[in-house]
């Protein structure tokens, strides 16, 4: 950590920051607050760059999802019949804009992307989109937490891949991104190629911004690993890491809470699909939470769009809409 006559020196954060950096050192989960009117940032200001959505080729795992069904069956009997009479969701609460608290609004009750998709799944559940509990989750304990049974499900930017499919099942993609880099503007860093080689990165343990970077570092340093994605956000402001990788829809939310720091590069390198997490052989909530999405996309309820237009779109821009649907059946 750099300090100068013990002053933490962070990059155009102030009080805002150090506030952050009191909570990271407490051991809490983190809030990067952001700055005020920072929702009304635009997309070309903030150096993001998102892949348009296409249909995912289906040798991806995003094709490995059952088919819609409003059916009950045992998953669902289960959440219907215990004691808490409420869908338990895994999520985050310190993503701006996906999963986050707003310290400017009276209670800080979870709101974002994330946070409407959870609420209309407790609603085709329960009836009520307040039938449900949140958990925060860190990035590294969102199958943990699902196969241990602390929560239902996980709605909580998290990507549908071969490696996942193992240990949880999906639903179908409901948001198309990919890994991109994130640095400050004044860096030299030009994006995930060569002029990462003797940079700090950090990423998430248990992401896929982590497993990318094994793959292939380009000679940076990838030692420095978080449990929470945000938590990189708070060492590049820190200037303890030169980058962070992360999902550039994320990363799109971090450059709309902190101005100094921008994408890199002129589109993300991978392509991947948000997907909701459910225990594995849990075939009747996933079918029926594919139903939601089935519904929530389309012009039904226009449920997506509404959403998008309200968290993502001042900070992604326009987009043609969610990926399309592949099923396994």
């Amino acid at each position: 950590m750099r300090t100068r006559r013990g002053t933490v020196r962070l990059r155009g954060w102030g009080g805002v920051g150090a506030m952050g950096l009191a909570c990271a050192l407490a051991g809490t989960l983190v809030l990067a607050l952001p700055h005020k009117g920072a929702g009304g940032a635009k997309d070309h200001g903030s150096g993001v760059t998102v892949a348009a959505p296409s249909r995912a080729d289906a040798d991806d795992c995003n094709d490995r999802s059952p088919r819609p069904s409003a059916k009950d069956g045992p998953a669902i009997d289960a959440i219907k019949n215990r004691e808490v009479k409420k869908l338990i969701v895994g999520v985050d609460q310190n993503s701006y804009r996906w999963g986050y608290r707003d310290p400017n609004k009276p209670g800080g009750e979870l709101e974002g992307f994330d946070i409407d998709l959870a609420r209309e799944i407790a609603e085709e559940i329960f009836g009520d989109r307040d039938a449900i509990v949140f958990r925060a989750i860190p990035t590294n304990q969102r199958i943990p937490a699902i196969k241990s049974g602390q929560v239902d499900m996980v709605v909580r930017t998290m990507t549908v891949n071969c490696e996942r499919l193992k240990d949880v099942d999906f639903s179908t993609g409901y948001f198309e991104t990919g890994q991109q880099v994130l640095a400050p503007k004044k860096s030299d860093i030009t994006g995930y190629d060569g002029s990462l080689k003797g940079k700090k990165v950090c990423s998430a343990a248990g992401s896929i911004a982590l497993e990318e970077l094994e793959k292939k570092s380009f000679g940076a340093d990838i030692s420095t690993t978080v449990p929470n994605q945000l938590d990189c956000l708070v060492r590049l402001q820190l200037g303890e890491v030169d980058a962070v990788v992360t999902d550039s829809a994320l990363a799109a939310s971090q450059a709309a809470q902190d101005p100094t720091v921008e994408l890199k590069g002129e589109e993300p390198f991978t392509t991947e699909h948000y997907g909701v997490a459910m225990k594995k052989g849990s075939d009747d909530l996933v079918r029926r939470v594919n139903k939601v999405l089935d519904d929530y996309r389309e012009d039904k309820k226009d449920g997506w769009r509404k959403s998008y237009d309200k968290w993502l779109k001042s900070g992604l821009g326009e987009v043609p809409g969610p990926p399309e649907p592949e099923y396994r059946d």
